[in-house]
């Protein structure tokens, strides 16, 4: 499975941005899907995950009310809708596909099969 991740950029503190993830190589839908980040001079740390239906959605406790993951299997394609970005959300973001029989989805990096390029996010204050 490949992965390409797309729509970082450069904002303002309490603004927005939508990232896309999109997968190729593989079939979709078997995946649970999420999305890590990496700030300088820091460990990679859990954004966000979803099942694979999308039924479920899992969130660090920073980005509650704020991000919002979601997934399209007819496109395969995984989104992360940043709204109130805040300038510790600073980070290269990068997706993942977590190859799974059942529903969920993991909020470990070492769970992960696949890893696409980041795309950095960088809010000003």
């Amino acid at each position: 499975v490949q992965l390409q991740a797309f729509g970082g950029g450069l904002v303002q503190a309490g603004g927005f941005l939508r990232l896309s993830c999109a997968a190729s190589g593989g079939a979709f839908s078997r995946y649970a899907m999420g999305w890590f980040r990496q700030g300088p001079g820091k460990e990679r740390e859990f954004v966000a995950a979803i099942s694979r239906s999308g039924y479920s959605t899992y969130y660090r406790d920073s980005v509650k009310g704020r991000f919002t993951i979601s997934r399209d299997n007819a496109k395969n394609t995984v989104y992360l809708q940043m709204n109130s970005l805040k300038p510790e959300d600073t980070a290269d973001y990068h997706c993942a596909a977590d190859f799974r029989t059942g529903q969920g989805a993991g909020v470990r990096s070492y769970e992960y099969d696949y890893w696409g390029q980041g795309t950095q996010v960088t809010v000003s204050s």
